[in-house]
């Protein structure tokens, strides 16, 4: 397919429908982000996904498809014939027959639907003739005579079929395979595809120059899952509990392998929620922040074990509140504890700060206990941190994460206040029964909470963080180092202060800024978000290179995330208790 002339096509059929790039996907399931570079003229789309656009289009095919250009008529011939003949070469060079056409196949399947159906002939009979040259090799040694004759007919025969089939190509443009097994089935047959065990062995061997697309995810125990099961199951999960949106992205071998969108934006009008939906991050805002400070540790402008209070020519008290209630230090006034919080302490949650403020009986702030004595999460800790940082930088947390990170990942629609132009597409939270929550666009920026950002752009940085990107090899192994060892029944609550040996099976700590754990599969650290109508959670196996990525617009997201965990990459490590995240069929 010509790419430029299908972005042309897309472009102008979906305009004079009156279609956004964000409602042709709602309406065919073609993601966003998949329609814009189709639309740049970035990629070759397959031929399945030009038929979902027109579809959902509603326009024939051909209206996005470039015709067959009479003028092109020759070059095809030559195409057809060298993937027809090339193979002949496999009689002097050890499966090259196989090779030249599974290649050859790959490169020219979606430029037109002859090159895909005499590829798979071709292929088909290619494995099938190596198997019977290599059963004919044994007969040769094992059965007398006949033996004999059934090794000198193979090669013969294999011969023959070739130069009958070039023939027949140059009469009829079609094709002809006696004896073939259906290793590759037509698009859309029940038959069973066995090609891609075969042709995984041939790369293996051969260095594997280029690969069939990867329909499969690779789980942390060896198992495997096709993208189209996981699917499947995603959505039974949503369904059956409820869950008004969801997003779920899989990283493999450091990227993502996988992400889909399930679910509405706004479920009363049934607006479709997209990859490029801005959905409130909670405390993702928290992970992102400790690669912002480790970037700042790396240029010298702070240290991780140096009283804030000494970065500061006054009490932070003493300064005059330029926010609504964040930056107002004056409850410190008589506290004898808080010049000992350094930014480590901060990070790791163990300041001794409350979560806020407003969970305190008075709705003051205060130093609860000795800091860095114990784990307890601090959302207050890490905007002590933030305004030390802007006050010394005269710099505000929004401008720096934009310089050091937004920027360089390309997170353009990620912010930790609220833009004008969010307006046009974002996601509401929503309750247990679907009604909506208002949405905040208030909030002035803090690190621990006011996150704005999306499916795609938060998988950007999850990628940054599994191939150590923005910050060098040092920070990244400070960050994932445990501080502290959380030994606690639950994360908030009650059964906060009552400890259990529950995870030590995984060492559950605390790292700067992320959760981590000690697995089979090396380490994991994980950072959760929770707000009214928005649960998300986060996990990254790092020598594994594995992870799952779940943003949820729903009060029912946690209730799934075990369950979708263990089918996406087989986690079977999270602490779902400790996290409260109680399955929606668990029977209490």
């Amino acid at each position: 397919m010509e790419k430029n002339n299908i972005a042309k096509n897309l472009i102008y059929q979906r305009k004079i429908k009156g279609f956004s790039q964000e409602k042709l996907a709602g309406v065919t399931g073609v993601n966003v982000r998949t329609i814009q570079r189709i639309e740049k003229g970035e990629v070759s789309p397959h031929l399945e996904t030009v038929q979902l656009l027109a579809e959902g289009l509603g326009v024939p095919v051909t209206e996005l498809m470039v015709l067959e250009n009479p003028k092109n008529e020759n070059l095809q011939m030559k195409w057809l014939l060298l993937m027809h003949g090339l193979p002949i070469l496999g009689l002097a060079i050890p499966f090259f027959n196989i090779l030249s056409a599974v290649f050859l196949w790959i490169h020219k399947r979606e430029d037109n639907p002859i090159y895909d159906k005499h590829g798979r002939a071709i292929i088909n009979f290619q494995i099938t003739i190596t198997i019977l040259f290599a059963l004919a090799f044994i007969a040769l040694f094992t059965i007398e005579g006949y033996g004999f004759l059934f090794f000198i007919s193979v090669i013969p025969f294999s011969v023959i079929v070739i130069f009958a089939n070039i023939i027949y190509v140059v009469k009829a443009q079609k094709c002809y395979y006696p004896l073939s097994i259906r290793f590759l089935a037509r698009k859309n047959s029940p038959v069973i595809n066995g090609l891609s065990v075969v042709i995984v062995l041939f790369a293996l061997g051969t260095g594997g120059c280029h690969t069939l697309p990867d329909d499969n995810i690779t789980r942390l125990d060896g198992s495997i899952i096709t993208k189209d099961a996981l699917t499947i199951k995603i959505r039974q999960l949503v369904e059956d509990a409820n869950v008004h949106g969801l997003a779920v992205t899989v990283f493999e071998n450091n990227r993502i392998a996988y992400q889909k969108i399930f679910g509405y934006k706004d479920y009363g009008k049934k607006s479709i929620l997209a990859d490029s939906t801005n959905i409130y991050g909670a405390s993702f805002s928290k992970a992102l922040f400790s690669v912002l400070v480790m970037k700042l540790v790396e240029e010298k402008v702070i240290d991780l074990d140096t009283p804030l209070a000494s970065y500061l020519p006054k009490q932070i008290y003493e300064y005059k509140p330029v926010t609504r209630w964040h930056d107002d230090f004056s409850d410190l006034k008589d506290d004898s504890l808080y010049h000992k919080i350094t930014a480590r302490m901060c990070l790791a949650h163990t300041s001794g700060f409350p979560n806020w403020r407003w969970f305190e009986p008075d709705h003051k702030l205060r130093v609860k206990f000795e800091p860095g004595s114990r784990y307890s999460y601090s959302g207050e800790g890490l905007v002590y941190l933030q305004v030390v940082l802007e006050k010394m930088l005269g710099k505000g947390i929004e401008e720096l994460a934009g310089e050091k990170i937004f920027q360089p990942l390309g997170m353009h629609r990620t912010s930790y206040q609220w833009k004008e132009a969010f307006t046009e597409d974002f996601a509401y939270g929503h309750t247990v029964s679907g009604e909506l929550y208002p949405k905040d666009t208030d909030n002035e920026p803090r690190s621990a909470s006011t996150l704005e950002t999306t499916a795609g752009d938060y998988g950007k940085f999850l990628e940054a963080v599994l191939q150590s990107q923005v910050i060098n090899n040092a920070s990244w192994n400070e960050i994932f180092t445990p501080q502290i060892r959380i030994r606690s029944v639950k994360q908030f609550g009650p059964l906060a202060e009552k400890d259990s040996t529950l995870n030590d099976s995984v060492q559950l700590s605390y790292g700067l800024g992320w959760g981590l754990l000690h697995t089979p599969f090396g380490r994991a650290a994980f950072k959760e978000g929770h707000g009214d109508g928005f649960q998300h959670y986060s996990i990254v196996f790092l020598e594994a290179k594995k992870g799952v990525m779940i943003m949820s617009n729903s009060d029912n997201g946690e209730s799934i995330f075990k369950e979708l965990l263990e089918v996406a990459i087989r986690d079977i490590y999270t602490p779902w208790e400790w996290e409260n995240y109680i399955p929606y069929n668990l029977e209490l």
